[in-house]
């Protein structure tokens, strides 16, 4: 008998069958992840999301050269910043003081009585610190100013245009119909400005205790069967009466 000789293939194809079949192997072992691409919030409050943080409020006093005290709508600014401090302040009053500048020395009588009034109003001297500094640019007025930290609403920036508004194959937002990013920005920081107390976003306040005097008269009256409406309530409704006539 005769043995077949074994066929010789060329080697560049031999290495490229090789490779072909460790690919298929590798392929069969393992799948692929479907892609998961983040999308822009449709929602106006989750692409503009009021953020609770600390911030700064500020308040200027301007002082002359040639006056060493406060007029009466400064002294107004000073007390109405030390009520606010007392309601919402997280931490000391600093005083800047200039030096160095024209009006250093008036400067350094307003703060005085800037600090006596703070004292006044229910701050703590201890709630109160104070800073001497020098303005970088001596063009600028040097004025007293008063700083604390508060809890502030901010949002944005606005004005944030990543994409084109108008039709284009590019436009994802405008392909899908969704709203535009900057969509809602405006509103967000209005209603972070304009909001008393920043805790008001995240959770209601408590309820305030129950008029338990006027409660008790009004359960009399409807037990007794007596009209439970104010006096006030029952003139109101009196005189929207046209006329007394048939009664």
């Amino acid at each position: 008998m005769t043995m077949k000789q074994p066929v010789r293939l060329p080697r560049g194809l031999a290495i490229a069958g090789v490779l072909l079949g460790v690919t298929m192997a590798l392929g069969g072992c393992t799948h692929t992840a479907e892609e998961v691409t983040s999308s822009v919030p449709t929602d106006y409050r989750l692409r503009h999301p009021i953020a609770i943080q600390e911030g700064v409020q500020t308040t200027e006093v301007f002082v002359g050269t040639a006056r060493g005290g406060l007029s009466a709508p400064q002294r107004a600014d000073v007390l109405a910043l030390a009520q606010n401090w007392l309601r919402e302040g997280t931490g000391a009053i600093t005083i800047d003081v200039p030096v160095d500048t024209p009006n250093a020395r008036a400067a350094k009588d307003s703060y005085r009585e800037v600090q006596a009034l703070l004292v006044a109003a229910g701050v703590p001297p201890r709630g109160i610190t104070t800073r001497n500094y020098k303005p970088d640019d001596p063009r600028l007025f040097a004025t007293i100013r008063l700083n604390y930290p508060k809890i502030t609403a901010t949002v944005g920036p606005c004005g944030t245009w990543p994409e084109d508004l108008g039709p284009s194959i590019k436009n994802k937002a405008y392909l899908d119909n969704k709203p535009y990013f900057n969509l809602g920005c405006a509103n967000q920081r209005n209603l972070a400005a304009m909001v008393d107390n920043p805790a008001d976003l995240v959770q209601p306040r408590p309820e305030t205790p129950a008029y338990t005097s006027r409660r008790s008269v009004v359960l009399n009256n409807f037990r007794k069967g007596d009209p439970t409406a104010s006096v006030a309530a029952k003139a109101d409704t009196d005189k929207s009466k046209v006329s007394s006539v048939g009664q």
